[in-house]
């Protein structure tokens, strides 16, 4: 059976996180996995984790100021982009967290590829959790950093550190490369988490130009066990539990 984890960034946003992973719990998820919990206490993020048996998968590194999605190809930003590894492996040291997402933010041209290789060896020496980066699409991101698998595997193979490993999200690749099942197939050895949602809206998976099921089931072929992140939109809470419910009955 495939297991899902609840992407609380987009979730039940609109409640307190530990209400969020609660929430997560009764709907039947596997696990849990955030943005930026850092206006939460993290204790309180353990406690509810505790409570519900559910793994936090991973979280995110800040975005830096409100225009921004990341810090760490920023030139001239080091010292910033540091700071917010070491605050996200503090936080995920506390909630047992598995990885932590190192957001690249708009950085552009070489000196952009080399400030971010720098602090992802930072961040891959600071920590024995996984270290993830991930290509956004350029439609939701344009002029953010990484923008392709290809991209984002070459920087792995060029750090060779063994914690940094790619977040497949097959939303973002689906909007950006298409070919999920070819690219799931070449990337694997590379991949630390995988995410989904509906393409091109961001939805429940249940609709759109990726066949979810089939999807899923060549996931499972691949001898993948984690659970996978339901990073999508929900119109409201109920269609969360719904397609959960539908996808299981079916599966």
């Amino acid at each position: 059976m495939t297991n899902f984890s609840a992407n609380l960034g987009f979730l039940w946003s609109e409640r307190p996180l530990p209400d969020a992973i609660h929430a997560a719990k009764a709907a039947g998820f596997d696990a849990v996995e955030c943005h930026w919990p850092y206006e939460t206490p993290a204790e309180d993020v353990k406690v509810a984790l505790d409570e519900t048996g559910l793994p936090m998968l991973g979280l995110n590194t800040i975005r830096g100021n409100p225009c921004e999605n990341g810090l760490a190809s920023l030139t001239g930003r080091s010292v910033e982009a540091r700071a917010a590894i070491d605050q996200a492996i503090r936080y995920a040291d506390i909630v047992d967290a598995g990885a932590i997402h190192v957001m690249a933010g708009f950085g552009t041209g070489p000196a952009a590829r080399a400030t971010f290789e720098e602090n992802l060896e930072y961040a891959t020496s600071r920590t024995h959790r996984t270290i993830l980066i991930e290509p956004l699409n350029r439609h939701d991101a344009p002029g953010y950093f990484l923008q392709t698998t290809g991209q984002a595997a070459g920087i792995i193979h060029s750090i060779g550190a063994p914690n940094l490993r790619l977040m497949f999200d097959c939303y973002h690749v689906g909007r950006s490369e298409g070919d999920i099942l070819t690219r799931l197939d070449d990337l694997l050895p590379l991949i630390g988490h995988i995410q989904f949602a509906s393409v091109p809206d961001r939805g429940a998976p249940d609709h759109g130009e990726l066949n979810y099921v089939e999807i899923f089931a060549h996931i499972a072929t691949l001898g993948w066990r984690m659970p996978l992140g339901a990073e999508f939109k929900p119109r409201d809470d109920d269609e969360i539990s719904r397609w959960l419910t539908a996808f299981r009955s079916g599966a």
